[in-house]
């Protein structure tokens, strides 16, 4: 008499699902393919789509000049890595400045944005932008600090010139280790 073990029979099923499994993933790119081939999904079509930008006005360009100072006392040498940009209105558009600690101690510092006229501030729109955090810069040290923004569509006309300009100032390290390095 055998008897039969209980075990047995799951090991099976797991043995054929993984199979199964296998075959599947293995048969899933030449069944995409085929698929595009014969129009169920055009990929290169909507990758071409997705690709240009309708929100971008090429028929106008907007002039932004970029100016950078810091503050009294700050021992900072600052600067935009360009002066100005010609960009069409809905342009995704990237920039960088430079900050340089010119002191023998670390410092934090943090960025104030200005805009020039003041009504164009309303239709700059900024993604990515070192004023939105302290940067904190060891004696010496330098970095690039990027900048990616848009002007809107929608900014009058009248406005062919926009200047972007930032003031660093100090800010008091939150670790109290103000002056020591890091």
């Amino acid at each position: 008499m055998t008897v039969k073990s209980p075990h047995r029979r799951p090991i099976f099923w797991l043995v054929l699902l993984a199979l199964v499994m296998f075959v599947f993933c293995y048969l899933m790119v030449p069944v995409y393919k085929k698929a595009c081939e014969i129009g169920w999904q055009d990929s290169k079509r909507e990758e071409a789509y997705a690709a240009k930008n309708t929100q971008v006005d090429e028929t106008r360009w907007v002039t932004v000049e970029f100016v950078a100072n810091v503050n009294e006392g700050l021992q900072w040498k600052f600067d935009p890595l360009q002066t100005s940009v010609r960009v069409h209105p809905g342009a995704l558009t990237h920039v960088a400045y430079r900050a340089t600690n010119l002191s023998g101690r670390r410092i934090v510092g943090q960025a104030v944005a200005s805009y020039g006229p003041a009504q164009a501030g309303r239709y700059f729109r900024k993604f990515e932008c070192f004023c939105f955090t302290k940067q904190p810069l060891n004696a010496g040290e330098s970095k690039e600090m990027p900048v990616v923004f848009m002007v809107q569509r929608d900014m009058p006309q009248e406005i062919g010139t926009m200047t972007l300009s930032y003031t660093f100032f100090e800010l008091k390290d939150s670790s109290g280790a103000e002056g020591k390095q890091k």
